[in-house]
């Protein structure tokens, strides 16, 4: 092979790789405006028959930065708000590092609308930037922030516990103090931003974890590592990445991983396209 030779076929062969990569970079780019409306239903044994059908809308991850705008929120919030709920839910992560959002980001989520009210949890990102804050911030718009506590949601004549704890990263989180007001016999569900604690709600009894903090992986690498790569595809076959996203279970405790609004590190996303989750309940 001549250098003529040589020149065309490095030229064609690294034409083969940057039309994949650029495509690849483009998708990554545009995903994360790409909002998913998620329905995934739940059957809870204890539920109250006449509660049957009961909407819980789920946002989590929002981290309002540069790179989620306080427009983009609200058009998230009205979505939510189109999916007409009984009850919202916010599982943590506003914000991602600077104060400068928290009061945006309030402002965006105060237009939330639910039959039986909005209530939120906080995440790691929130500890990190300013808790108190994020908290005061959402509890002056109408938002009732769980921290380790318990609050009895009631309809028709039928009730059951909606639980909050504060994140597990920073060890803030009580479960045994949330659950204190509350019995086995009665349907139980849990807002961690952590999906971590799933082990502990399972031996308590909960009925339904609802958490975030893993944005879904934010790249779905499965559908990078090709099939010739068993070995790396195994590994994301683990049992452990189930939690990753959406639904799961331990024993008689479900699970439920939002992929969250926002996104940290980088503003990319592929194959895991933000979410807002509605959950009814049977």
């Amino acid at each position: 092979m001549n250098e003529g030779m040589l020149a065309r076929w490095k030229h064609r062969r690294a034409n083969r790789v940057k039309r994949p990569l650029a495509a690849l970079m483009q998708a990554a780019l545009l995903e994360p405006r790409q909002v998913e409306v998620t329905h995934q239903t739940i059957r809870i044994a204890s539920w109250p028959a006449s509660l049957k059908g009961f909407r819980i809308v789920q946002l989590s991850d929002i981290h309002h930065s540069q790179f989620l705008s306080e427009r983009e929120i609200t058009d998230a919030v009205n979505t939510a708000n189109g999916l007409d709920p009984d009850l919202v839910v916010l599982t943590g992560d506003y914000v991602s590092h600077s104060v400068d959002y928290i009061h945006g980001c309030a402002r965006a989520l105060g237009g939330l609308r639910a039959g039986l009210g909005v209530f939120a949890v906080l995440g790691n990102h929130d500890h990190w930037t300013d808790p108190e804050m994020m908290a005061g911030e959402l509890q002056g718009v109408g938002i009732r922030v769980l921290r380790n506590e318990a609050v009895t949601i009631k309809r028709n004549g039928a009730q059951f516990h909606l639980i909050g704890v504060d994140d597990l990263l920073v060890r803030r989180d009580d479960l045994e103090l949330a659950l204190s007001s509350t019995t086995r016999q009665e349907a139980r569900i849990l807002l961690s931003h952590n999906p971590a604690i799933i082990r502990e709600a399972a031996h308590a009894g909960i009925d339904l974890v609802l958490s975030g903090h893993t944005h879904g992986g934010q790249i779905n690498w499965r559908l990078l590592a090709g099939r010739r790569d068993r070995a790396f595809r195994r590994r994301l076959n683990r049992p452990s990445r189930k939690l990753m996203r959406g639904h799961a279970q331990l024993g008689g405790t479900q699970i439920y991983v939002n992929r969250g609004l926002g996104t940290v590190v980088l503003p990319l996303r592929y194959g895991c396209p933000p979410e807002i989750t509605l959950l009814e309940i049977e």
